[in-house]
């Protein structure tokens, strides 16, 4: 078996990861945590989905990527919104989640279609989570209260929320224009840092709630 055949393996399972740490840890979830471990099980969801698919003999899952995009920048979008706590803030992830969607929907009918990976769109959504999780860690840094931020649970996520798609926005940016007969090879920096960011969002879901003083 290949390391990148491995790799996805890994990923696909690491998927489990944040939804036993939120089971484990539910009672003490607030709402916008509960909303992420949905955005969590949707990922996952799609991941299997796309494997069988795949196992089937379906030739072309790229509709179910478009898709999964534009659920992402929307559970995103709501899910930054209700974490940050300036109306500044939570005016700049209704804007620009709002262009990211547009952006999502106009290329899924009239660029790439919904047949072709959607590059544009992960690379919209990519440059959305990235402005909007240095924001957040922008809201975190500058808080009056003081508060251990290695303690709070959006604290990790945020954190693989960056790396996730910073890591990944030039793979996406350049997939189509990567020959056929290697992009399985690249992908393989997605499966890894999808294994990090679910490592990250796990520590996250388990942190207890923190005072500040």
């Amino acid at each position: 078996m290949s390391i990148t055949l491995i790799l996805v393996y890994l990923s696909i399972v690491s998927g489990i990861l944040p939804l036993l740490a939120a089971l484990y840890n539910y009672r003490q979830l607030d709402s916008v945590l509960k909303l992420f471990t949905l955005l969590c099980l949707v990922s996952l969801s799609f991941d299997v989905l796309e494997y069988i698919s795949t196992k089937l003999g379906v030739r072309n899952n790229c509709p179910l990527f478009h898709l999964y995009v534009l659920l992402a920048v929307l559970f995103f979008t709501v899910i930054y919104y209700r974490a940050f706590y300036e109306s500044i803030f939570k005016t700049i992830a209704l804007i620009l989640g709002g262009l990211a969607l547009v952006a999502v929907i106009c290329n899924a009918i009239f660029i790439e279609h919904i047949w072709v990976y959607p590059s544009i769109s992960n690379t919209v959504s990519c440059l959305l989570m990235i402005i909007l999780s240095l924001t957040y860690f922008f809201q975190l840094l500058t808080r009056q209260e003081f508060v251990h931020i290695d303690k709070q649970a959006l604290f990790w996520i945020n954190t693989g929320v960056l790396f996730y798609f910073s890591i990944n926005i030039f793979l996406f940016m350049l997939y189509n224009k990567i020959d056929p007969s290697v992009r399985n090879d690249y992908y393989m920096i997605q499966s890894g840092a999808n294994i990090i960011a679910n490592l990250l969002y796990s520590v996250g879901l388990l942190c207890k709630p923190q005072k500040t003083t």
